[in-house]
């Protein structure tokens, strides 16, 4: 799940809460795409629709500030989509896949612009960017430990299910960045595919409903009408 395209409303009637949304989410949609040194402050401000005094007035820290807060927008929304996997708790491949593909889908539909975010800013963060970095880390750890529920709850144990997660989210990320790159989404297909089988593979055998007694088979007539 990705974060929805930021709507850029004018005028005096919108309200503070939504002039905050906007702006997370005009953030949110950049880091996708550009990273956050790819937008400047000027160009995000007129995407958002919002002046300069209004960002400095939700987010004091300036652009650093307002990219955590999108960063942690962006957390929630993906933690979000993997608690209604969890919310089955049955077999969560089925619904992992449909995630993926979407996943999929998406960086298709956007010409392969529409990154993972936190990848994105990751690999363009230094040792300087302490907070930033820290956002991210605490996002990857809320995935993987959201992830790590729903599988928990499709019945791997959890030791195992720790670490299928940690998996998933380094491969997903890693065929992503590669998909991006290449304008091909194949990396996404095989990533996903494997990870399917090998989570498929784990899940606890789930005994078959007993069939029904067979009727029994035709013998010799006791009728007596035989002579």
């Amino acid at each position: 799940m990705s974060p929805e395209s930021a709507n850029t409303l004018a005028g005096p009637s919108s309200s503070s809460a939504s002039t905050r949304d906007r702006l997370v989410d005009t953030m949110a949609a950049a880091l996708c795409r550009r990273g956050y040194h790819g937008i400047g402050l000027a160009e995000l401000l007129e995407q958002a629709g919002a002046p300069k005094g209004v960002l400095y007035h939700h987010f004091p820290g300036g652009k650093a500030e307002l990219a955590l807060a999108a960063i942690q927008r962006v957390v929630e929304r993906l933690a979000a989509s993997l608690d209604r996997v969890a919310a089955v708790g049955a077999d969560p491949v089925p619904m992992l896949r449909q995630w993926l593909a979407a996943a999929e889908q998406q960086l298709s539909r956007s010409g392969f612009e529409h990154g993972c975010p936190l990848a994105t800013v990751a690999l363009e963060s230094t040792a300087d960017d302490v907070a930033l970095r820290a956002a991210l880390a605490e996002g990857f750890a809320t995935l993987r430990g959201h992830l790590a529920a729903a599988l928990a709850a499709g019945g791997i144990a959890p030791p195992r299910a720790i670490r299928l997660a940690a998996l998933t989210v380094a491969a997903y990320e890693g065929a992503l960045m590669q998909a991006r790159v290449a304008g091909d989404v194949q990396p996404m297909r095989d990533a996903a595919e494997t990870l399917l089988e090998l989570i498929g593979a784990e899940m606890p055998s789930r005994p078959s409903r007993p069939s029904p007694p067979s009727a029994p088979a035709p013998g010799p007539s006791t009728s007596g009408t035989d002579r």
